[in-house]
């Protein structure tokens, strides 16, 4: 017989990945991918911040990470006490969170980074070869409780 706890259990060792083109329909569907796979995992108390955190994150991608022809990998993980979100991209830069306190374009660069900091347990920028990968995590207060907040840790700086 398997109870709720043991599927679960199951399903944390099963990562999700979707792979999406450069093209706007790829961050609803990415939500929605995102939407699913918390509602198999149990997920509920912050789903609306992990999906916030993907919206924002795939945007970006495609935005500014993503060059004409290519696409980004949506890779989900949900082990033990910590669900983390990765977004791969093949594009150059290093994102960073803005402030939106000057004039003109700069006014929109680097807010959905400040709600990434702010939602995300913790987050932060790798390398890869091409481009980068661009994570958050959300961490469950104790084993078989909801995801709450727990410590808000942001970034480090570009290097």
């Amino acid at each position: 017989m398997t109870t709720e706890r043991d599927s679960r259990h199951v399903n944390d060792e099963t990562p999700r990945e979707r792979f999406y083109r450069r093209e706007r329909q790829s961050v609803p569907a990415a939500r929605a991918f995102v939407s699913a796979a918390l509602t198999d995992w149990g997920v509920g108390e912050r789903a609306y911040d992990i999906a916030l955190c993907v919206s924002e994150l795939t945007t970006n991608a495609l935005l500014h990470g993503v060059p004409p022809g290519r696409g980004f990998r949506l890779h989900l993980r949900y082990e033990g006490d910590v669900l983390r979100v990765e977004v791969h991209d093949s594009g150059g830069g290093w994102p960073r969170p803005g402030d939106g306190g000057g004039d003109g374009d700069a006014d929109e660069s680097g807010r959905g980074l400040l709600l990434v900091a702010t939602l995300a347990d913790k987050w932060g920028v790798v390398e890869r070869d091409p481009g980068k990968t661009v994570w958050c995590e959300f961490v469950q207060a104790a084993a078989g409780a909801p995801l709450t907040a727990s410590s808000r840790r942001g970034c480090p700086g570009p290097r």
